[in-house]
């Protein structure tokens, strides 16, 4: 399976992640969001999708450890997962881009701008990748 993990750069951007060479996904308390951080294996790809002003898939990462409770949360209710950065993508995929084509639409980053962890579907991965490595115009 493939998911899409967001991030706000100035907190820890891709560039940060991949000069570590891998992380500790933490802090994720939305339900749904966690219910996806839930089915994520070990070996799952991971768009780094940077949120906030940029907005757009930046970076591909790979689940390294699957859910285990979060370090972080003192209640042990919530999960956490380790990544590891994989490669940035050759050229950013924007959101403006994914919303503009159809193949899209029920892509959870078109209509749920909030969720900071979701499923992606393969077709979806592969389009994305696509349009990674597509020059500028």
């Amino acid at each position: 399976m493939h998911f899409l993990f967001k991030e706000e750069p100035t907190n820890y951007s891709y560039d940060a992640f991949a000069k570590d060479g891998k992380a500790t996904w933490t802090g994720v308390k939305n339900p749904v969001a966690q219910r996806n951080l839930r089915s994520v294996k070990k070996g799952d790809l991971v768009f780094y999708y940077h949120t906030g002003d940029e907005k757009q898939i930046v970076g591909i990462a790979e689940v390294i450890r699957e859910a285990y409770a979060d370090p972080t949360d003192p209640k042990g209710v919530f999960k956490a997962v380790d990544m590891k950065a994989v490669k940035p993508l050759p050229k950013p995929v924007t959101l403006k881009e994914i919303k503009a084509d159809k193949r899209f639409e029920k892509f959870a980053l078109t209509y749920m701008p909030r969720l900071s962890v979701m499923p992606v579907e393969a077709e979806w991965w592969e389009a994305i990748v696509e349009m990674s490595e597509k020059p500028l115009s």
